[in-house]
């Protein structure tokens, strides 16, 4: 009897492509284009689709790049630049609107300032918008928690990810600026505008407003074009001398408690300028973060391009499933191999619009039902995988389950246990993607929050007498379109004396596990009862069909992997035996003897 444990192997079609081999222990097979009768008729649009016609977006390492079938070298487009994030501050009469109005015009960023959100909120009826009507009414400040909550609202919009964003005035509080640092929302630069008190004075006092344009104007500096325009003119309420010192003390308070946090990223700007020589200063400024973004992303591409054009066969020639697998622990070479090929499937279903996946990667290392398993093997596949995202402008929230239950039933799944403290320690990069782009987080509807564009679960299970379904439900429900993947998932029913996990609910719970669609799975498949020797792999890999492999001795004593079989979903355990002992799949046989299956192990 053959044990079951899943792999499938790359096609080395002309339209597809994979990375350049580690090392030597990796042998080179082509893949089987013939299909058993069954296979080949029950789906030939499917192989159609999967084999022939699909040029494919692969991802390797950190960058994306398209791999066209009909061209023999590779072409590497880098994504979108991550777009500029701003802010700005400037006292009352700094210039500060006019330099906003330029930077956006020129660089296209969205322009969010407090004031209009609050209109634009209040207009809205939205329930945050009625909270700060009742303070602006009764006379009072809009506490710092709903002001920041509206500025987070409007960050996490898909025109601000996109374009970037101008922040103006804000935060003006410590408060405030602890807010966005908690959410992990920095900008790339923060801008003051510096003008002398007595300039700044004079520019309110001195300030007119046309009631029936609202247009702005100053009788010294910038005067009304007519008489008539003239004698209409009014001076704000605000714009006494009295007032404007108040103000300024206020500004500069304000300012004094926010510098600490945007110290590394503040720009003085001489304000006392004409405004074209201001923006001219500025925009010289965007323009060089403009140009390190793209740096960056240009050598990313160059490091992509001298990975892949080593030689002519990373192009064209499939590298094969790496041998010695039971050599444990597994070596630096067969561990990146794997963490990439999940890697690529997984990017293949996100970028296909993919949003609930998971990932079952059984190698000796990663099977939890061996005493050879460990956990930093499953933590760096994280790791690879949420760099990925996070390297493309994605922020990342890395979740992983915590205690369950209550009381002398509270306990988490031993798999677990010092997981969250490893992810928390281990080595991140020197790029500040920690705590910037990924976060940790546990499992749970009150662990998804706005700014979070994908989350990565790490084996998600059941424990005896404890479910981790509900939490996993809210927080799926809560993260909406937004993609959820999990790592080596174990969402079986595990009865316990409780009474959880018992017939009630089960079907639903079975149902939701279920809805997870499978992007990769490799198994090992070994004699029923043992973990030694490896028989054969199966292997699925997104959006590929099951793909099933033999492992043979060749004449000089080395071992191999030869594919036998693909399937268009996972194959039963008589589909495996009858391809092992080659019978076609119009002989319905039952499987028994030496070869027998046990059907169980094939149960997710």
């Amino acid at each position: 009897m053959l044990n079951y444990a899943a792999t499938s192997s790359f096609n080395c079609h002309n339209n597809r492509f994979t990375p350049p081999p580690f090392s030597s222990n990796y042998t080179l097979h082509p893949s089987s284009h013939s299909l058993s009768s069954s296979s080949s008729s029950s789906s030939p649009s499917l192989s159609s689709q999967f084999h022939q016609n699909s040029p494919l977006i692969h991802v390797y390492k950190h960058t994306h790049f398209n791999v066209s079938p009909r061209t023999k070298g590779l072409k590497v487009r880098c994504s979108q630049n991550e777009p500029l994030k701003v802010m700005i501050s400037g006292a009352p009469a700094s210039g500060k609107g006019t330099q906003c109005e330029m930077i956006v015009q020129k660089f296209g960023l969205v322009h969010i300032s407090t004031g209009d959100l609050l209109r634009s909120e209040v207009a809205a009826g939205s329930e945050i918008g009625n909270q700060a009507k009742e303070y602006m009414n009764s006379g009072r400040l809009v506490p710092d928690e709903v002001v920041t909550t509206m500025v987070i609202g409007r960050l996490s919009r898909d025109d601000a990810k996109e374009k970037g964003w101008l922040l103006d005035g804000f935060p003006r509080s410590f408060a405030q600026a602890q807010s966005l640092e908690k959410m992990k929302i920095r900008p790339d630069i923060f801008i003051a505008l510096d003008v002398p008190d007595e300039i700044l004075i004079d520019r309110c006092v001195g300030r007119r407003l046309d009631p029936e344009t609202g247009k702005i104007y100053h009788i010294k500096n910038f005067p009304p074009e007519t008489e008539e325009v003239k004698a209409r003119l009014i001076t704000r309420a605000d714009d006494t001398e009295e007032k404007v010192k108040s103000r300024l003390q206020i500004y500069k308070q304000n300012v004094e408690a926010i510098l600490s946090t945007y110290s590394d990223l503040l720009k003085k700007i001489d304000g006392n300028r004409p405004k074209d020589v201001v923006f001219g200063e500025i925009n010289s400024m965007l323009l060089q973060i403009q140009k390190e973004k793209e740096t960056k992303k240009s050598e990313n591409a160059i490091k992509l391009n001298s990975q892949f054009n080593k030689s002519p066969a990373t192009k064209e020639n499939w590298r094969g499933i790496p041998t010695n697998l039971n050599n444990i622990p597994h070596s630096r070479e067969i561990r990146e191999y794997f963490y990439d090929d999940v890697l690529q499937a997984t990017q293949r279903a996100i970028s296909d619009g993919k949003t609930r996946v998971k990932v079952e990667i059984n190698i000796p290392e990663l099977n939890p039902e061996q005493d050879v398993y460990r956990i930093g093997t499953l933590m760096e596949l994280v790791r690879v995988l949420a760099l990925s995202f996070a390297d493309d402008g994605k922020r990342v929230k890395v979740s992983v389950q915590g205690s369950m239950g209550e009381g002398a039933l509270a306990g988490m799944p031993l798999q677990l246990a010092g997981t969250r403290k490893i992810l928390e320690f281990m080595d991140w990069g020197n790029d500040g993607a920690i705590g910037n782009f990924i976060n940790i987080g546990s499992i749970g509807g009150k662990e998804v929050d706005e700014v979070d564009d994908i989350f990565i679960l790490v084996a998600p299970q059941n424990a005896m007498g404890n479910c981790i379904i509900d939490d996993l439900r809210a927080m799926t429900n809560a993260a909406g379109s937004r993609p959820v993947i999990l790592i080596n998932p174990r969402l079986k029913d595990l009865p316990a004396s409780s009474g959880i996990m018992q017939t009630m609910g089960r079907e639903q719970r079975l149902e939701y596990a279920a809805s997870f669609e499978m992007c990769y799975q490799f198994r090992l498949l070994y004699y029923a009862g043992t973990q030694y020797p490896i028989m054969g792999a199966l292997r699925m890999a997104y959006p590929y069909r099951c793909e099933l492999f033999k492992r043979v001795n060749d004449v000089n004593g080395k071992e191999k992997y030869v594919i036998l079989s693909t399937f268009p979903s996972r194959p039963t355990g008589d589909e495996i035996n009858d391809a092992f002992e080659g019978r076609t799949r119009d002989k319905v046989k039952k499987s028994s003897g030496f070869w027998g299956f046990l059907s169980g192990i094939l149960s997710t």
